[in-house]
């Protein structure tokens, strides 16, 4: 059966996409849904005469999925977790804790669209995710996980440098 795409539909297409799909799949899930609409006469000039906001929404969506990737590419999200002296992760990284650490920062990327090589990050070290966007565009984004114990020592040489820091100057004067 040979439908219009009323909005993005994943593995499908895009909105304003003509496509040929089984019978049942356009009837049953589509459909009714209101995913699609069938291909005739009437339904091809609603979208002939929509083609232009069709493709500015399509650009638009193109030019943020660019500003959001040099975004995520340079972020380097850090996330402290429990571990053993093996660096051994007492739990797990998944793509549902990048995402929520993300919503922190005030990203809006669904879990989905976050991918974990190995599916999940079981110890320490730094690892790369991709994060899938807008149609082939993806993002690195880079992953340092570290286990609290890395985390306190760094707190506190990093208190103990300021310290070190002004105790300088007093003695040069």
């Amino acid at each position: 059966m040979k439908v219009i795409l009323n909005q993005d539909v994943k593995h499908l297409g895009e909105e304003g996409d003509v496509k040929v799909v089984a019978n049942g799949y356009a009837r049953n899930y589509l459909l009714p849904r209101e995913l699609a609409v069938p291909y005739n006469e009437a339904t091809v000039l609603m979208f002939e005469a929509r083609k232009a906001e069709i493709e500015a929404r399509k650009e638009q969506k193109r030019k943020d999925s660019a500003s959001l990737k040099d975004k995520l590419q340079a972020e380097a999200l850090t996330i402290v977790m429990p571990a053993g002296t093996n660096g051994k992760l007492y739990g797990a990284v998944t793509s549902q804790t990048v995402m929520e650490l993300l919503q922190k920062q005030g990203y809006d990327i669904e879990r989905k669209r976050i991918e974990i090589p190995g599916a999940a990050i079981k110890s320490t070290g730094k690892y790369n995710v991709t994060v899938r966007l807008y149609e082939a565009n993806t993002a690195e984004l880079t992953v340092v996980v570290k286990s609290q114990e890395q985390a306190a020592k760094e707190a506190e040489e990093k208190a103990a440098e300021p310290k070190a820091e002004a105790a300088e100057p007093a003695k040069a004067e």
